[in-house]
């Protein structure tokens, strides 16, 4: 499995709030891990596939705008 980290495309270029995804181990494993690109080091959180989808869905939809 690669440890390459992808950072995702929805966190912009000013370095602020930013999230990385590892997609090889989503196709290795059926998780996808995300993580803090600032903490590289630090812990990652691992979501079922159909979790992450609904997620996704979720904030594209705008369900979690304050």
């Amino acid at each position: 499995m690669t440890d390459e980290w992808i950072k995702s495309s929805y966190s912009g270029s000013n370095e602020g709030q930013c999230i990385e995804w590892a997609p090889a181990q989503v196709a290795a494993t059926g998780t996808v891990p995300v993580r803090d690109s600032k903490d590289p080091q630090g812990p990652a959180l691992a979501f079922g596939t159909t979790a992450w989808t609904a997620f996704v869905a979720g904030v594209k939809a705008g369900d979690f705008n304050a």
